[in-house]
């Protein structure tokens, strides 16, 4: 596994995802936007980050822009969280997706996102051949996650 991580800028971290958080937190989504909840993996505290659902082919996922950061690890390790979006939480259970089957999420994920996370994924695009996004795809956690609630 690939210890990558691209940290967020000040502008990211101060303004961007607490304006996203602030407004998914009284149900407005952003473009997929939710408050993700998970507990910490040696605290058990309840950790929240704002994140993006992709839903693609019926299923949906949460990917890491930004490689293998805290949230990734602590979903890894409770094995599911819960999405909030306004008052309304979904919990669920999340299965981390293998870097050959990622290419196709990625795919999608930055055809919605690239604006806003492209910076992240080294000059690789939607338009990327699949070689490429398999190249990336070690450095971007990928969960698909299954509703339990």
């Amino acid at each position: 596994m690939s210890t990558h991580v691209q940290k967020p800028g000040w502008f990211t971290v101060n303004v961007l995802n607490r304006l996203v958080a602030w407004l998914t937190r009284r149900g407005i989504s952003v473009w997929g936007s939710r408050v993700l909840a998970v507990r910490g993996r040696k605290s058990g505290q309840w950790r929240t980050t704002p994140v993006n659902l992709l839903t693609l082919d019926g299923k949906q996922y949460l990917v890491a822009p930004r490689g293998h950061v805290q949230w990734t690890r602590n979903l890894r390790a409770a094995g599911g969280g819960e999405l909030h979006l306004g008052r309304r939480v979904d919990s669920f259970t999340a299965t981390e997706v293998s870097d050959d089957d990622k290419a196709p999420v990625l795919r999608a994920y930055l055809k919605r996102w690239k604006a806003e996370v492209g910076v992240f994924f080294n000059g690789v695009g939607p338009g990327s051949t699949d070689d490429q996004l398999r190249r990336i795809a070690p450095d971007h956690p990928v969960f698909e996650i299954t509703p339990t609630s």
